[in-house]
């Protein structure tokens, strides 16, 4: 698939989410991901065990300034305050630029202004309700909604009989992500929960992210206790394994599933272990559900049609 704008591009960025970047990458353009010593977060580079292509490289901070790149795409305000003034060159901030808001406003719901005001600049949100709560002022906005991969052959089960949580830091980062939904939802519904830090809030660990979703396909159902947050990768690698989905019905995920036909989603916390118990109950409602996910998924979060979005925002930014 060639890019429409003709040509390949040389885009200059930063790992800020993994599993989003790789996705990212599928895009038939060039990535240089910029690092530092010791790949300190932000800086980290292609690691891990994501089977990058070859079409992401790495370039040191110091030597950016020496290279050419067709567009620079950001997706961290210390990247934009920092690096920008301070690794680019005066030249390359001048390049066609791209911004990807990951998450909803964290300081004001509705009022917070984002920070990237250029009008040269396309601010590209990730979910319909992140557009809308942000202020983006002056800066052109686009939306982007997600698209994934899941391993080949991997597909839902739900022989065991629990939910699966999938949360990063959930102690550390408290009642936006819904912790203490979490705390009072396993004592009344058999949960488990995987993520970083999981440990520190009675979980299992990390899960690598190759492995997550065959990991979570034994589960009887995923459980998304997050308040406040954009819509996770890991319910949408859920919903394309075939996995019904329960969770608040807040931000993004209020348009995302159907309740009765891929999942449940209430505000009522309450209700919602109603439903999981019920679930639990009667694996094939389950499973019903969770075929109901799978189309959703497979017509929303396709990874072509993420891939060709975003083929367009690169040629229309740099034509």
């Amino acid at each position: 698939m060639k890019p429409e704008s003709g040509r390949r591009l040389r885009i200059l960025t930063w790992h800020v989410h993994g599993n989003y970047l790789y996705y990212l990458t599928q895009v038939p353009h060039d990535f240089h991901l910029v690092t530092k010593p010791g790949h300190p977060p932000g800086y980290a580079g292609a690691v891990g065990v994501l089977p990058w292509g070859s079409n992401v490289h790495e370039v040191p901070a110091d030597e950016v300034a020496g290279q050419s790149f067709d567009c620079i795409l950001y997706q961290h305000r210390d990247h934009y305050f920092e690096d920008r003034l301070n690794t680019l060159t005066e030249a390359q901030r001048r390049l066609p630029r791209i911004y990807i808001e990951h998450d909803p406003p964290q300081e004001n719901p509705f009022e917070q202004r984002h920070w990237a005001q250029d009008e040269a600049l396309l601010l590209v949100h990730v979910t319909h309700f992140n557009r809308l709560m942000w202020d983006s002022g002056s800066t052109p906005t686009t939306v982007i909604e997600h698209g994934v991969i899941v391993p080949e052959g991997v597909t839902y089960s739900g022989d065991l009989a629990k939910g699966i949580v999938v949360v990063n830091h959930l102690k550390q980062r408290g009642r936006r992500l819904g912790s203490d939904i979490f705390e009072a939802a396993r004592k009344r519904v058999p949960l488990d929960l995987v993520g970083m830090d999981a440990k520190a809030s009675g979980g299992l660990g990390e899960i690598g992210n190759l492995d997550l979703a065959a990991f979570t396909a034994r589960y009887r159902f995923f459980f998304n206790p997050i308040r406040w947050t954009s819509l996770g990768l890991a319910i949408v690698e859920a919903m394309t394994i075939g996995m019904p989905i329960v969770g608040l019905a807040t931000t993004e995920l209020s348009t995302v599933i159907r309740n009765g036909h891929s999942g449940y989603i209430h505000t009522d916390p309450a209700k919602l272990c109603e439903v999981m118990l019920q679930l639990i109950a009667e694996p094939k409602l389950a499973r019903e559900w969770g075929a109901g996910a799978r189309r959703i998924a497979l017509e929303r979060f396709h990874i072509r049609r993420f891939v060709e979005d975003w083929q367009r925002a690169f040629a229309e930014v740099t034509a």
